[in-house]
């Protein structure tokens, strides 16, 4: 860690999202876990990455926080610090609407989704397929998912972190890889 990053991080106050995060502990996950769990991940996996924008790292906290728990309230968080209003639009910007396809959702964020949106979700996404297991998820599924992420994921990290990018493309052929030895 360089001398910036630890004086960045050292100013970090994420205990408040953290307790925001919480909510999300009864919040299974379909690979087992709980959402409260992959949030850690993906802050994780950004501070792994070198980020330190506080912005950034607390909404990974709470990426998916308005889609799990869609009573949560947005105001609570904006007056959390100074950082609260901006991580609520990066929340907000990185949530899918109800009424929004998977694709429409991830297309919007690849097409006009601001550089701190796609970092989220490119490290959202290696947090997810981290998590992905054949015994898990059927075969037909996980395929999907995969091409999903080489379609959508995958350019995203292109624009924005070149090493993420890398990461994510070995994940997804191991997981190719793991998937055709069982077919």
């Amino acid at each position: 860690m360089r001398d910036t990053e630890k004086e960045e991080l050292m100013q970090l106050i994420a205990a408040p999202y953290i307790q925001k995060a919480t909510a999300l502990i009864g919040v299974a996950r379909k690979v087992g876990g709980n959402q409260f769990r992959h949030m850690m991940a993906t802050f994780t996996i950004l501070l792994d990455y070198h980020y330190t924008n506080h912005v950034l790292l607390k909404a990974s906290l709470i990426h998916d926080l308005f889609e799990d728990v869609p009573m949560s309230n947005r105001d609570e968080i904006r007056i959390i610090d100074k950082h609260g209003e901006a991580v609520v639009q990066l929340v907000e910007e990185v949530t899918r609407s109800p009424h929004e396809s998977k694709i429409a959702y991830l297309e919007r964020i690849l097409q006009y989704g601001s550089p701190e949106a796609k970092i989220l979700k490119v490290a959202d996404r290696i947090s997810n397929i981290t998590d992905l297991h054949l015994d898990i998820m059927i075969e037909e599924k996980m395929a999907d998912y995969l091409q999903q992420t080489m379609d959508y994921i995958f350019p995203m990290a292109e624009q924005v972190n070149h090493l993420m990018a890398i990461e994510l493309r070995d994940l997804v052929e191991r997981r190719r890889m793991y998937l055709n030895a069982f077919q």
